[in-house]
């Protein structure tokens, strides 16, 4: 039986100052959609959203709800004039017998819902916002970046939620691991079209890439023939002395049709220098605590960090994590213990809250202004890891406009922003990294390329991220943090603490409120085998996929070591990857080794 659509577009056209955003958007939502909204920085995803939720008009096309249906839209930025309280606003559309349920939700998304509107954080106003759309269960939930200013505890509650939920949702976020626990159906953004593919986000990544390849094949075919019809069109006419004016014009009908072909956009010229080298030990902390009157930050910690080493810190929102980085770098002064710097320490930072930028400069300024990049007596010139670059041109690497060099920064989005503050911090030479937060906001392409130049970054990173699969990427040491002050150091990334009993396994099944996850901790599931632990069983399901990325890390060191004069035209380099063959390998036995030994377990 055929379900009615809840929400149906057609035929949606929509242009901003003269350049058009979609043409021709044609979308159904079906009850029980679960559906994930990607595409690049600008490409246009909250402004469909928007059009989805009737907060923007298009130019053309029609919107459809049926009646008694109902959608609902997380504000990004909610007007809450006229509410004296956070909860004040949240349940300002709910009876009062229904108010129970943003008591819930402020529970799990942590905010406190009597605190003054006039007092409240941004990131209060959007859990407070996403608390008030949750409690309103709407027919269709439009949720664009919800992961955003949460922490980790607070997003495993929403996965669970809208999992367990039956109303429909569209789900815009960066956040890989959360798209694909939650979505079976992928709408894409792509050059101003919308297609769609029922498979969920962890099948984007592949059809994506197909469809790149089909369309630069039928690209490199449609050159081949205009090339050849060209070539007809010169060398015909002498031989003939009448030209075939049919095929003359059906050579300038592939002309237009190959000048139609909308180039994809770039990606962002992203890199990083490294800069002096530090020395190998970059910081060595010893018995670090550290208290605020009764409030106890950190309990007694050693920790040991070396160049090269990229070390994540996770834990619940104000747990530390900034301080205990603040400790580190001698920002804020110990209680207990010694820290110890190595040398030549080059310091860049990365600021969650964008700090660095100044809403009412343009972007030119940001950048000219800043006297890190400033050379003298040259106002559109800036210093770029030692070396001048045209304001404009380094910007553009960035995938900024020529109309936006000259924009306030306050009129970019959170994507566009959080590029800027990159093209500022790889400005800058530096030998230690650290990244407050940066996979907020970014599309998940930039978070790739970010991700690629972290690993080939020839200094220290310190992260603190809520990014379940960024981390997995990226780091090589997790540092968990919990109230009290208990901090515990793991080996490797998130999935590998999560493995050894961390933070997630042994607390956030319980202060999530995750019944389903707590069960199959405690006993073995329909999903779960009775030889193995909760966490043991989701290590196995995890290691195909980092046997077959350690697999793919290898093959490509090994085509660069092929290169015949490697060794003698660049030492270090070829050094360099031999020592990380030799580690990729030794990570594949021993990732063998435990899925051989977990896969035996679990048969029994």
């Amino acid at each position: 039986m055929a379900r009615s659509p809840l929400l149906q577009l057609s035929d949606i056209s929509l242009t901003f100052g003269g350049t058009p955003v979609f043409t021709d958007v044609a979308l159904v939502v079906q009850p029980g959609d679960r559906v994930a909204l990607v595409g690049r920085n600008g490409s246009g995803k909250s402004t469909l959203m928007k059009v989805m939720a009737a907060i923007v008009d298009p130019d053309s096309g029609n919107r459809v709800i049926p009646a008694g249906k109902s959608v609902g839209y997380m504000e990004q930025d909610p007007d809450m004039a006229g509410h004296e309280t956070l909860g004040d606003f949240a349940t300002s559309a709910l009876d009062a017998s229904e108010a129970y349920r943003v008591e819930m939700a402020a529970e799990g998304l942590k905010f406190d819902p009597d605190r003054p509107v006039a007092t409240a954080s941004g990131g209060e106003r959007r859990r407070a916002a996403l608390a008030k759309l949750m409690a309103e269960a709407p027919d269709v939930m439009l949720l664009d970046e919800p992961t955003n200013h949460l922490d980790i505890e607070a997003i495993a509650w929403l996965e669970d939620a809208l999992s367990n939920t039956r109303n429909a949702f569209v789900l815009i976020s960066h956040d890989r691991a959360f798209l694909s626990a939650l979505t079976r159906a992928t709408l894409w953004i792509d050059r101003g079209q919308v297609r769609r593919q029922d498979k969920g986000f962890a099948a984007f990544e592949e059809w994506r890439d197909t469809a790149w390849a089909e369309e630069d094949l039928n690209r490199h075919k449609l050159d081949r023939k205009i090339k050849a019809e060209a070539r007809w069109a010169v060398e015909g006419i002498s031989a003939r002395r009448k030209r075939n004016m049919g095929r003359v014009r059906a050579l300038q009908d592939l002309r237009a049709e190959r000048a139609g072909m909308i180039k994809r956009q770039a990606t962002a010229a992203l890199a990083l220098d490294a800069g002096e080298k530090s020395g190998k030990k970059v910081i060595e902390a010893t018995g670090i605590a550290k208290s605020f009157g009764d409030h106890t930050v950190l309990r007694p910690l050693d920790l040991k960090i070396q160049r090269g080493d990229r070390v994540a810190f996770v834990g619940p929102n104000g747990v530390g994590k900034t301080t205990l980085i603040k400790m580190l770098l001698g920002e804020v002064d110990v209680d207990a213990g010694t820290v110890k710097r190595g040398t030549n320490l080059a310091v860049a930072v990365f600021d969650q809250a964008r700090a660095q930028l100044d809403p009412d400069r343009t972007l030119w300024e940001s950048l000219a202004n800043d006297p890190t990049m400033a050379v003298s007596g040259r106002s559109d010139q800036i210093m770029v890891r030692g070396t001048p670059r045209h304001v404009v041109g380094y910007l553009k690497d960035f995938l900024f406009s020529d109309l936006q060099v000259r924009a306030p920064v306050r009129s970019l989005s959170g994507g566009e922003k959080a590029r800027l503050l990159l093209a500022k911090l790889m400005a800058q030479e530096s030998n230690l990294l650290i990244l407050d937060e940066p996979t907020n906001d970014l599309d998940i392409e930039t978070l790739d390329l970010l991700q690629d130049i972290l690993g080939d970054y020839d200094g220290t990173v310190l992260l603190v991220s809520h990014d379940r699969d960024f981390i997995d990427r990226v780091a090589t040491t997790t540092v968990t943090l919990e109230p009290g002050g208990v901090a515990t150091v793991f080996a490797g990334g998130w999935s590998d603490m999560v493995a050894q009993g961390g933070l997630t396994a042994a607390r956030a099944d319980q202060d999530s409120a995750k019944p389903k996850a707590k069960q199959a901790a405690e006993k073995p599931s329909a999903g779960t085998s009775g030889g193995l632990s909760f966490t043991e069983q989701h290590r196995l399901e995890k290691l195909p996929a980092e046997m077959d990325r350690i697999t793919a890390e290898i093959a490509k060191l090994e085509d660069f070591l092929a290169q015949p004069d490697l060794f003698t035209a660049a030492p270090v380099k070829f050094q360099k990857a031999t020592e990380a063959l030799v580690e990729r390998q030794q990570n594949l036995a021993a990732a063998e080794e435990e899925w051989l030994d977990l896969a035996e377990r679990a048969e029994g």
